[in-house]
């Protein structure tokens, strides 16, 4: 039982892309059915992830995130706009996210970025980063004691209870989910097993101690957590 699982503490541009649309309007009929924004295009993967452009890109980057973690957030923030322009929309690149769930809090956002469609994931997933500074800071300010009604026997209601804490009802409804969906992607605890499962398979196969991680192409980029190492890296592949 994922219960089982879980620690009982937690720790603590677009310009590019329009003038590519400008000089596609400027061509002929036939030349601009051929241009694509691989931007539009999310694929559910086997492993539990999310992939954005083209599935049969020359490049295929895979990041594992924690929600709870700041560097993933700060990842987030510094290096997705930048990744869709110049490296999804052309389809030489693809982006797959896949979460590294490390404890409630983590598996509750993990589960609540699948709620709803998936070519939606990618403005769920954004959401939750960019206002991870928000709810985090409500999860720092919580006491043990406060805490303790998280852990439930019924594991449905660990995440009810977390989502109730740190505001993310609210943060569904900009998202156009209602409290009773939210309520019924919660107690998907079949999917919470699965990430889980994903999660060690991952450990197991990359070695991957901390997030953010990337693999490019199914191989571990060794010392790699930030936009500012793994950038040079995915520009050396692009050539």
């Amino acid at each position: 039982m994922i219960a089982l699982r879980f620690r009982k503490t937690l720790t603590g541009v677009a310009l590019l892309a329009a003038g590519a649309l400008l000089t596609a309007a400027g061509q002929p009929a036939k030349t601009r059915a051929a241009v694509r924004n691989w931007n539009a295009t999310v694929t559910a993967t086997p492993e539990g992830g999310y992939l954005l452009g083209n599935p049969a890109a020359r490049v295929k980057l895979v990041e594992f995130v924690s929600y709870t973690c700041p560097h993933c957030a700060h990842f987030e923030k510094e290096a997705a706009d930048q990744l869709k322009v110049g490296f999804v929309a052309q389809g030489k690149g693809s982006v797959e996210v896949r979460p590294f769930v490390r404890d409630p809090v983590d598996m509750t956002v993990a589960l609540l970025t699948r709620c709803g469609p998936k070519d939606r994931f990618f403005v769920r997933h954004t959401t939750f980063m960019r206002q991870q500074d928000k709810w985090m800071a409500t999860l720092r300010q919580m006491s043990p004691s406060q805490q303790k009604r998280w852990f439930n026997a019924d594991t449905a209601k660990w995440f009810r209870a977390v989502a109730t804490d740190l505001g993310f009802y609210p943060i569904m409804r900009t998202l156009g989910a209602d409290g009773p969906t939210v309520d019924r992607c919660l107690a998907n605890i079949a999917l919470a097993e699965q990430l889980s499962r994903q999660t060690a398979d991952a450990a197991k196969q990359f070695s991957i101690e901390g997030t953010p991680s990337f693999v490019v192409n199914g191989v571990l980029l060794a010392g790699t957590h930030s936009w500012g190492t793994l950038r040079p890296q995915l520009e050396a592949r692009m050539r």
